[in-house]
């Protein structure tokens, strides 16, 4: 008996605690020696059977310890999902229950772990924590940083015999389709293994009945769940990828803005570096975006405004009410007093404000400078739609939002970073505004802000 199976026989054949044995992908998945797999892709493959057989796979081991997790906790304690299927597998067999850890202890001192996600600190709970394997269910819906942060939790004996692995199963969508995506499926990391699953290669499953109820699925939703496609994208995504031009060098007279989206919760915060050109082009010229405390982000601000130079105006996307213009204030006075800096008030939905620089981009009137950051910046645009529910992150667009509502207001017109404007020239500013968004309802330009209470990017 090779190594290989005998290691299937021992874990998985001869495993009480697994009642069938597993399909050919599911074997491969058990099988996988990388540090990190994904199972699944299309719905109906048996993603949560292979996770929760990976889980317990070791659990004879002394001191084996086992978390899965879900988005969170109603979806972990739905009928038939992971917990409940773990009921099921295990209430009849020596492992033991324990509810208010939601963890089932066996007689070798082994433990399998149940938890979730749900909030941005949640992952934090798990920190003085150790175990041998962590297992993600539908990956999609977890947030990268969480997911990162739990590899600081698998960990060993230095003579463990046990493999460290994190293992995880998802349909394509959901918000963290991006980052799943580019890790699992674009990635050439030697570390990281794709398992695709579908239907077809579930026999346990009723094929041609659940087929015929995923066929009552929008396109977009039938793509992803039937055939497993990770590249579809919904007919109403705003950006698409190819509108946008990547190159090597950019102008060297534009009319420059960086326009700064804070968080305030925990989430990114994000400096977009745009220009505009002579010939009325848009440039993303760099994309400044990091998770941190505040003290860390003004440093990244004060040394941000360093490298672009006085060329470059400092914008703050301001909210309703007096904290975003006592945040711009603090920055304009403590952080980059030397910088010209303007606070703009951002009103209305995101979509909205996001569909003049959409019509820019399919127009092919916005590059971007070659740089590390366009992946992402890429990854995000497309994901964002108007349901706000379908995606992580909106900071870059925001950003690029912003910045683009300004330099299109005034690009080419009066004094760039001082000064006001002269009659001809406010009126010809004006009609630049108008030009970028339209007349709604036919009236005149000031009854369009009036009725945003001041504009899209005005106050």
């Amino acid at each position: 008996m090779t190594p290989k199976a005998k290691y299937f026989a021992e874990t998985v054949l001869l495993n009480t605690y697994l009642p069938h044995r597993p399909t050919t992908k599911q074997a491969l998945f058990l099988l996988d020696p990388h540090l990190e797999v994904l199972f699944g892709g299309a719905a109906g493959g048996g993603k949560s059977d292979a996770l929760l057989m990976a889980a317990l796979q070791f659990v004879e081991w002394p001191g084996y310890a086992a978390l899965l997790l879900r988005r969170t906790y109603a979806d972990l304690a739905l009928p038939g999902a992971l917990m409940d299927r773990a009921q099921t597998w295990l209430r009849n067999t020596a492992a033991k229950w324990n509810d208010a850890e939601k963890t089932w202890r066996f007689p070798s001192g082994a433990t399998l772990t149940f938890g979730y996600l749900d909030s941005r600190h949640d992952h934090l709970r798990y920190q003085s924590s150790e175990f041998q394997f962590i297992g993600f269910d539908e990956l999609t819906q977890f947030d990268e940083g969480a997911y990162r942060f739990l590899f600081s939790r698998l960990r060993r004996l230095a003579d463990s015999p046990v493999p460290l692995r994190m293992r995880s199963a998802s349909n394509p969508g959901g918000p963290g389709h991006e980052w799943v995506r580019r890790r699992f499926l674009d990635s050439k990391h030697t570390d990281r293994v794709f398992v695709p699953a579908g239907l077809v290669d579930n026999p346990h499953l009723d094929q041609e009945g659940y087929a015929a109820a995923l066929a009552h699925l929008d396109p977009l939703t039938r793509a992803r769940l039937l055939r497993g496609d990770w590249t579809a994208r919904g007919e109403g995504a705003l950006f698409r990828r190819e509108w946008f031009q990547v190159e090597d060098e950019a102008p060297n007279e534009m009319h420059l803005a960086r326009w700064w989206d804070l968080s305030a919760g925990g989430d990114y915060s994000v400096g977009l570096r745009l220009g505009r050109d002579p010939l009325g082009r848009y440039w993303v010229l760099d994309v400044k975006r990091v998770r941190a405390p505040s003290a860390q982000v003004e440093d990244l601000v004060r040394r941000t405004a360093e490298e672009d130079g006085p060329g470059t105006l400092v914008l703050f996307g301001e909210e309703p009410g007096s904290a975003g213009k006592a945040l711009t204030s603090h920055y304009q006075r403590n952080v980059i007093p030397t910088v010209r800096v303007e606070g703009v008030r951002e009103t209305g939905p995101k979509w909205v404000r996001a569909q003049p620089v959409a019509g820019q981009a399919q127009a092919g009137n916005v590059r971007l400078l070659r740089g590390a950051w366009i992946d992402e910046f890429l990854d995000e645009l497309e994901a964002f739609s108007e349901d706000e529910r379908s995606y992580a992150h909106d900071d870059q667009v925001d950003a690029l939002s912003g910045a683009y509502g300004v330099l299109a207001a005034r690009g080419g017109f009066g004094s760039w970073l001082g000064g006001g404007r002269g009659g001809d020239d406010r009126r010809k500013a004006d009609a630049e505004i108008e030009a970028v968004f339209g007349r709604q309802g036919g009236g005149d330009l000031e009854s369009f802000l009036a009725s945003r209470g001041g504009g899209f990017f005005g106050s």
